[in-house]
C-alpha cells in the first residue's frame, strides 16, 4: 500500500512554485477556453463563410478538440526529451500564432486549418505546463497545485460560452481568436524566468517518430470517429475507416512501444496500478462530465430559453463550486484519505445528475430550487473528482516522466469525453421528438457512468517506490 503520513494538508508553496502554477493556470485556461468559445461563435461564422456546407464548418468546433487530444500523449514524451520549459514557450508562442491565423482567415479552409494547428499547440502546451508545475512542486504539494490548475481550466470550459458571447456581440467573431494572443504573449516573459533543472534535453535521442506519428494519427482517428460518427452515420465507411484504423494504429504503436529504446507510449508507467486506475477512472468520468458540460447550456437554452449570457450566469455557479472544491480537495494529501474523497467527488456529481433527470427539471425554470442546488452539488463533484484523480495519476509517475504521464491522463480524459458526448448526441437524435425526456435520460446516463467512476476510485493500488513521497 502507499505509504501513509500523519499530516493531511500541505506546507507552504515556495514562491518560485506559486509563479510556475499561475504561469500553467493562465496556459490552462486559454487553453480550455478555446474548446468551447467558439460554440457561441458559430453561427456569426457561418454567415461569414455562406458557400461552405455546415457539415464541413463544424470542424471549426470539432478540429481543435481532435488535435488536442490526439498529440496530448506524443507532446508529453516531446516535452520530457526536449525539456518542459522549451516545449512550453514553443507553444506558448505557436499558439498565439495559431490564433492570430484564426483571426486572419480569409476562408473557411484556413480557419479549420488554423483550429487544427491551434489545438495542437494547445496539446504541446498543457503536459509541458503542468510537468514544470510538477517539476517545481514539493511531492506534499501536489494535490494542492492540480486543483489550482484544475480550477483555471475548468472555470474557463463554463465561462467560455459567457466570454465568446460578449465578445461576438461587440466586437464580431474575430475576436474571439485575438484575445488569445496578449495572454498567450503575456505568458511568455514570466514563463522565460521559471526556475527548473530540465529546461534543456533530458536525453539525446526523440522519441520513435513512427509510433509518435501513429499515436497521434490513431487517436485522432478515433476520436474524429466518436465525434462524427452521429453525423457521417455509424455504419458509414468514413466512420469504420477513423474507428479501425485508429485502432489498428494504436494497437501498432503500443507494441512497437513495449519493443523500441525511445518508445512513443511510455508503456512503463501502466505498470503503476494507482496509475493505471487513475487513468480508468478518467477516462469514465471524462464521459460523464463531458457530457454534462456540453448538456447543461443546451438544456437552459432549449428547455428553459435562457439566453447567452443568462445561461452563462447559471452556468457560472458551478464553475465557482468547482474552483471552491477542487483548491479543497488539493490540500488533502494522504493518499487513502484523497481516495475516498474521490469516491465523495463522484457521488456527489452522480447525486446531482440523477437530480437533473427528474420532474424537478421540467419544462418551467426552476433556478432557485433546482439548478442552483444542482449546480453546486454537481460542480463540486467535478472539481473533487478532476482533482484527485490527477493527483492519483501525478503522484505515481517519477519525475523525469511528469510530461508523459500527464499527457496520457489528459488523453484518458479527454477521448472520455468525446465519447460521452457521442452518446449525448444519439440519444439527442433518438429522441429528437421529446427533448425533455432525451436531457432526463443523458442525465440518467451521466449519473451511471459517474457511479462506475467513484467504484474504480475507491479500489485500493499499490504506490510504485520513489514516487509518492507523502
Amino acid at each position: 500500500m502507499a505509504e501513509v503520513s500523519t499530516r493531511t494538508t500541505a506546507p507552504p508553496a515556495s514562491k518560485a512554485a506559486t509563479r510556475t502554477l499561475l504561469i500553467a493556470c493562465g496556459a490552462a485556461f486559454i487553453a480550455f477556453l478555446d474548446l468551447s468559445v467558439v460554440n457561441i461563435a458559430f453561427p456569426s461564422i457561418a454567415r461569414d463563410y455562406p458557400g461552405t456546407a455546415t457539415t464541413t464548418l463544424t470542424w471549426v468546433v470539432s478540429g481543435y478538440s481532435v488535435a488536442f487530444a490526439a498529440l496530448l500523449t506524443p507532446a508529453g514524451r516531446i516535452a520530457d526529451t526536449l525539456g518542459r520549459r522549451r516545449v512550453f514557450l514553443i507553444a506558448l508562442a505557436g499558439f498565439a500564432l495559431t490564433s492570430l491565423l484564426c483571426a486572419l482567415a480569409p476562408t473557411a479552409g484556413w480557419l479549420i486549418a488554423g483550429r487544427l494547428l491551434q489545438g495542437s499547440t494547445a496539446a504541446l502546451m498543457m503536459p509541458a505546463a503542468l510537468g514544470l508545475v510538477l517539476d517545481s512542486t514539493p511531492r506534499e504539494r501536489i494535490g494542492a497545485a492540480i486543483g489550482a490548475w484544475t480550477a483555471a481550466g475548468g472555470f474557463a470550459a463554463v465561462v467560455g460560452p459567457a466570454i465568446g458571447g460578449a465578445l461576438v456581440e461587440v466586437f464580431g467573431w474575430r475576436s474571439v481568436f485575438v484575445i488569445n494572443v496578449p495572454v498567450a504573449l503575456g505568458l511568455i516573459l514570466p514563463a522565460l524566468r521559471i526556475p527548473v533543472s530540465d529546461t534543456g534535453p533530458r536525453r539525446g535521442a526523440m522519441p520513435d517518430p513512427l509510433g509518435t506519428l501513429a499515436v497521434a494519427l490513431g487517436l485522432g482517428g478515433l476520436v474524429a470517429g466518436v465525434t462524427e460518427g452521429q453525423r457521417w452515420g455509424w455504419a458509414s465507411a468514413g466512420t469504420i475507416a477513423a474507428l479501425g484504423g485508429g485502432a489498428l494504429l494504436l494497437l501498432f504503436a503500443l507494441f512497437r512501444s513495449t519493443r523500441h529504446p525511445e518508445p512513443a507510449i511510455a508503456v512503463t508507467l501502466w505498470r503503476s496500478g494507482s496509475y493505471a486506475l487513475a487513468n480508468a477512472a478518467s477516462f469514465v468520468f471524462g464521459a460523464a462530465m463531458f457530457t454534462w458540460l456540453l448538456a447543461g447550456p443546451l438544456f437552459l437554452d432549449a428547455i428553459w430559453g435562457y439566453s447567452v449570457l443568462a445561461s452563462a450566469g447559471a452556468l457560472t455557479i458551478g464553475a465557482v463550486a468547482s474552483m471552491i472544491t477542487a483548491t479543497a480537495a488539493g490540500r488533502v494529501t494522504d493518499p487513502g484519505r484523497r481516495r475516498w474523497v474521490g469516491v465523495v467527488g463522484a457521488s456527489m456529481f452522480a447525486a446531482s445528475a440523477i437530480w437533473l433527470s427528474t420532474d424537478a427539471f421540467g419544462p418551467d425554470a426552476a433556478f432557485w430550487s433546482a439548478w442552483v442546488p444542482a449546480g453546486v452539488l454537481g460542480g463540486g463533484g467535478v472539481g473533487i473528482a478532476v482533482t484527485v484523480l490527477g493527483t492519483a495519476a501525478a503522484s505515481a509517475l517519477p519525475p523525469q516522466q511528469f510530461a508523459a504521464g500527464i499527457g496520457m491522463n489528459l488523453t484518458a480524459r479527454q477521448v472520455g469525453g468525446a465519447l460521452g458526448v457521442a452518446v449525448f448526441a444519439a440519444i439527442l437524435a433518438a429522441h429528437a421528438d421529446d427533448l425533455l425526456a432525451a436531457f432526463h435520460l443523458v442525465f440518467a446516463v451521466c449519473a451511471g457512468i459517474a457511479v462506475v467512476a467513484a467504484i474504480i476510485t475507491a479500489i485500493p493500488s499499490r504506490v510504485p517506490a520513489g514516487t509518492e513521497q507523502e
